[in-house]
């Protein structure tokens, strides 16, 4: 028991250290935000909006997201260990973790993201995954959207100079001092449809909006 607790402790030690590096190291960023107004609009007006990003590139945007806080929006963090991490520090920033991913927990995640939607109105999503591949959409982008009548609102990052590692989706890890460019793309209302045509068309359409702005 001793020992349970012991490792419990140390996790939420790391996570809050972990946290702070992060914020620490991003605010040596200088970050640029383009087109936020529409969405934000939407969602002051009563929309629902989901905003997505490919995993490659979330890393600078997480000092500037605390900003969203105030509305408790939703974000689909996996079951593994690391997601444990993450989902603490995301918790930290003010965003509520919904666990589960395509490869664990995956309907029971979907099911919690919607809700979280229906709820406050602003939830993040990456739609390739904690896993991949990437540069492909996974179908739950489209299923929440089609519950919800939520807007889809792509997002990218941008870094003067980053390093690229060597991960399945070339996650990219601004340099100290960088300039950052977060710019939010137009958004998509994709009305539901039974066809399981037309829910490939949808997905595919998403997919190739977002594939041109994979970076490394």
């Amino acid at each position: 028991m001793l020992k349970k607790i012991r490792n419990v402790l140390t996790s939420q030690l790391l996570s809050a250290l972990l946290y702070r590096l992060i914020r620490a190291y991003s605010w040596t960023f200088s970050i640029k935000v383009e087109n936020e107004g529409d969405w934000l609009e939407h969602l002051e007006n009563g929309g629902t909006v989901l905003i997505c990003i490919w995993h490659q590139q979330f890393f600078p945007a997480i000092r500037y997201f605390k900003k969203y806080e105030k509305y408790n929006p939703g974000l689909m963090i996996s079951r593994s260990k690391d997601g444990e991490v993450i989902a603490r520090v995301a918790k930290m920033s003010g965003w509520h973790p919904v666990r589960g991913s395509s490869s664990r927990g995956g309907s029971e995640a979907l099911h919690g993201m919607i809700d979280r939607l229906k709820t406050s109105r602003l939830s993040g999503h990456v739609v390739d995954g904690p896993r991949g591949p990437a540069g492909i959409v996974k179908p739950g982008v489209i299923r929440m959207a089609h519950t919800t009548g939520a807007m889809i609102v792509p997002f990218y990052t941008y870094a003067d100079k980053a390093w690229y590692m060597n991960s399945w989706d070339k996650f990219m890890f601004p340099k100290p001092f960088t300039k950052i460019t977060i710019r939010f793309g137009e958004m998509i209302k994709f009305d539901p449809s039974e066809n399981n045509e037309d829910f490939e068309k949808q997905r595919l359409h998403l997919e190739k909006i977002m594939r041109m702005e994979l970076r490394g």
